[in-house]
């Protein structure tokens, strides 16, 4: 018995007959996966899908099938044959990670940056110092031990 989904052939056509040179049947309109957005800012939600001919009719077909009822402001049509779908034995990439190594620092590999860059600061700072220190030795205003002496103001009080 043929089938009534127009997704299938009907008909088996002879070797002779090639397909560049026939219009596709009527019968045989491509599918087209239909993707609603309920309010502006939302995310578009696949409703179904409808048979047509190209775009335009999709887009017709799928205003009068799923926004008759339902609020729509944007209505998005997709060929069937251009959804890509992941292959079910790469399953293993939907595992998830139960270390949460995502989370801490460690599970990126940074800690020699981060350990060389510490080491920079440090060297930095020391040379810093020594600089000061050096130049405060050659104005020959090198540090002084012990208390400071205080210092007298003279001038008018109010």
């Amino acid at each position: 018995m043929p089938s009534l989904d127009p997704r299938f052939n009907r008909f088996i056509l002879p070797e002779s007959y090639s397909s560049e040179n026939r219009e596709e049947p009527l019968d045989q309109w491509q599918t087209w996966e239909v993707f609603t957005q309920a309010k502006r800012g939302d995310q578009h939600t696949h409703v179904g899908i409808v048979h047509a001919p190209n775009g335009e009719m999709a887009l017709v077909l799928a205003k009068e099938q799923y926004t008759r009822r339902e609020k729509c402001v944007n209505l998005w049509v997709v060929r069937t044959t251009d959804v890509v779908a992941s292959d079910y034995d790469d399953s293993d990439m939907f595992d998830a990670a139960l270390d949460k190594s995502y989370r801490e620092s460690w599970g990126y590999k940074n800690r020699e940056k981060l350990e060389e860059f510490q080491r920079r600061q440090e060297q930095n700072e020391k040379q810093l110092k020594e600089q000061v220190a050096a130049k405060k030795a050659a104005e020959g205003n090198a540090p002084q031990t012990g208390k400071a002496k205080p210092r007298i103001i003279v001038g008018k009080r109010k």
